[in-house]
């Protein structure tokens, strides 16, 4: 059914990804899908990497790892972005274009009383993407 999974990752928050992570892990274990980690970074030092070339590496780390660990095909890929928290719905859907996804699954928060005003990044995902997209609360 699913072939290739979609999984945006925030290095920075991983602790916060669990049930997605999870989620995507047992969905690709149960389908024979390959995971494709996205995370986008600035090109300024951040507190996960000096450069946008060591963000990709650590993701790439992050992909090997969880492919180690749960038993399926998993690669990374990161986008640079002069202004990620401005860009990232749009590199998102961007990605899912490019990488032939054909699921995603995405963390989201509780939503608040800011979200009748502004969708969350999972929330406009979902309303655009042309695929299914799991939003894990």
């Amino acid at each position: 059914m699913y072939k290739k999974i979609m999984v945006p990752v925030d290095l920075a928050h991983v602790d916060r990804l669990g049930k997605a992570l999870t989620s995507a892990e047992d969905l690709a274990k149960h389908y024979g899908a390959s995971v494709c980690y996205v995370g986008v970074t600035a090109p300024p030092p951040s507190d996960v990497a000096h450069t946008p070339e060591e963000y990709a590496d650590r993701l790439e780390k992050f992909a090997r790892a969880q492919s180690d660990r749960h038993g399926f095909v998993a690669m990374s890929r990161a986008y640079t972005s002069h202004d990620p928290a401005v860009e990232l719905d749009d590199i998102l859907l961007r990605a899912i274009t490019e990488l032939d996804a054909d699921l995603v699954v995405m963390a989201s928060h509780v939503p608040g009383i800011a979200d009748h005003f502004f969708t969350s990044n999972a929330g406009y995902v979902a309303m655009h993407a042309k695929i299914s997209v799991f939003v894990i609360r």
